[in-house]
């Protein structure tokens, strides 16, 4: 009985710790932070989590709101036509941004023209897996399977004209390698062919792989960010196996609609910093599979996304993939 009473006092301190945290102080605003993917993924993870933070931070309201639909382009297009006050605010996904205006025949915004972007807050790191059976440790032994059986091989994808797939159609372009893509809806389903030996690689998220990684059920291959991952995902990255070039990461940017006044941006800016540099939120954020990134202010943000808008254009313009 005394340690039920103990538990369920731990509890409701819990959530009125909660509540309070969450309560808006006396004359603070209702801020909505808009997501374009469903609850429990890992762009609404971070999301919630920097509501939370930025909430302690300047004691406005942040709440997330989720509208998932086209890659989290039917969420910029609401963002697009949202008031330019700070009343609303994205978490856009990379993917949004800067390859499926590219890639679907019509998107409900310009992202060169329509957003004011604050400031990064992470990056999404992809890693190169393989069934065991493949007789492969390291991208070398990996090209030199795959050249000695061309279209024996395949990879999986968590879907047409996602990073994954459109990173591994780059990878393969670079490596001069012949491998039959199997698009999956979403990379669980894809990660688990690979496990079985249905399939034979896949390019994934950190966080998709880690825990098959650690099981010994997938292989390493290597990481597609620029700097070398920790733990079980340790490692030469795959610029460092002999694809200089290659970079297989999605990010994460806050951004508010075009117009937004600069003063505001640029106060939204600091409170984002302060927030990003805490050890705590990095700590977070690697938890998720995240590797913790912001921007110098947010004219590098803007200057970063034109750059990115155009070379994810190249890449989708290499794959010829459309969609719908």
């Amino acid at each position: 009985m005394k340690r039920r009473l103990l538990i369920t006092a731990a509890l409701a301190a819990l959530f009125c710790g909660a509540s309070a945290a969450q309560a808006p102080a006396p004359g603070a605003r209702t801020v909505k932070l808009i997501v374009g993917f469903p609850p429990g993924q890992a762009t609404d993870i971070v999301a919630r989590l920097l509501a939370d933070n930025l909430r302690a931070v300047t004691g406005d309201n942040y709440v997330v709101e989720n509208r998932p639909g086209q890659g989290g382009s039917l969420a910029l297009g609401q963002l697009a036509k949202s008031p330019a006050d700070g009343s609303v605010m994205m978490l856009a996904h990379m993917s949004a941004l800067a390859t499926n205006p590219h890639m679907y025949k019509s998107v409900p915004y310009d992202t060169l023209k329509d957003f004011e972007p604050v400031g990064l807050v992470g990056d999404l790191p992809f890693v190169l897996v393989a069934n065991p059976t493949v007789p492969a440790k390291n991208l070398a032994e990996l090209i030199q399977h795959a050249k000695a059986n061309p279209d024996k091989l395949t990879n999986a994808s968590s879907g047409n004209g996602t990073v994954s797939h459109l990173a591994m159609e780059e990878l393969k372009r670079a490596a001069g390698l012949k491998i039959t893509h199997v698009p999956y809806q979403g990379s669980a389903r894809g990660l688990t062919d690979v496990m079985a030996g249905n399939v034979s690689i896949a390019l994934e998220t950190a966080a998709a792989v880690l825990p098959h990684v650690q099981s010994g059920k997938l292989q390493l291959i290597g990481a597609g960010s620029a700097v070398r991952l920790g733990g079980a995902l340790a490692g030469p990255t795959l610029a460092e196996q002999g694809l200089p070039k290659f970079n297989a990461v999605t990010w994460l940017m806050l951004t508010y609609p075009a117009g937004t006044p600069k003063a505001l941006v640029a106060k939204t800016y600091g409170a984002l910093m302060q927030v990003t540099r805490a050890p705590e939120f990095e700590q977070r954020m690697t938890g998720l599979g995240l590797l913790p990134r912001s921007s110098a202010s947010p004219e590098e943000a803007q200057a970063y996304l034109r750059s990115e808008f155009a070379s994810w254009g190249e890449v989708v313009k290499r794959s010829g993939v459309t969609l719908e």
